[in-house]
């Protein structure tokens, strides 16, 4: 089971930075870094929802399920 994280896609498309991104969702850029790079092992809701809101797109536009 592959979770696949589309977080630098969305900002591309945004044309927005990562650093842009965490200051308007009140989290580091370290730690948007690490779910970035798909080595979070977890995203709290209310940091999912914050990003959604603040990209203006969907979870499935983030999160991606591959079977291995």
């Amino acid at each position: 089971m592959s979770i696949i994280i589309n977080l630098d896609v969305m900002l591309a498309k945004r044309k927005m930075k990562s650093k842009d991104l965490a200051e308007q969702i009140g989290i580091t850029t370290a730690n948007l870094s690490i779910l970035k790079s798909g080595k979070a092992k977890a995203i709290r809701f209310s940091t999912l929802e914050a990003i959604c809101k603040t990209l203006d797109c969907q979870p499935s536009d983030i999160l991606e399920y591959i079977e291995d």
